[in-house]
């Protein structure tokens, strides 16, 4: 199966120990929170990762699949 990419907002700071347990995801810090990228494999990891967001107490924002960056080609930008 083909991982699938998707961005996942929540608000506030992801905790060291999170961001390390979700391994290859991208993690950017905005002013507003942090957005995570990055293929996920299935829908039982996404909902792990989810999971894991919730239970370091963070307010999931939104969760949303998006084009994997080696495909975007020729997709139009905002």
């Amino acid at each position: 199966m083909t991982p699938l990419e998707y961005e996942i907002r929540v608000s506030g700071m992801l905790p060291d120990h999170v961001v390390e347990a979700l391994g290859d995801m991208r993690v950017l810090v905005q002013p507003v929170g942090t957005v995570l990228t990055g293929a996920v494999v299935d829908q039982a990891a996404l909902h792990g990762v989810i999971n894991r967001l919730q239970g370091a107490g963070l307010e999931l924002i939104e969760v949303r699949r998006t084009v994997p960056r080696d495909q975007q080609q020729g997709v139009p930008g905002p």
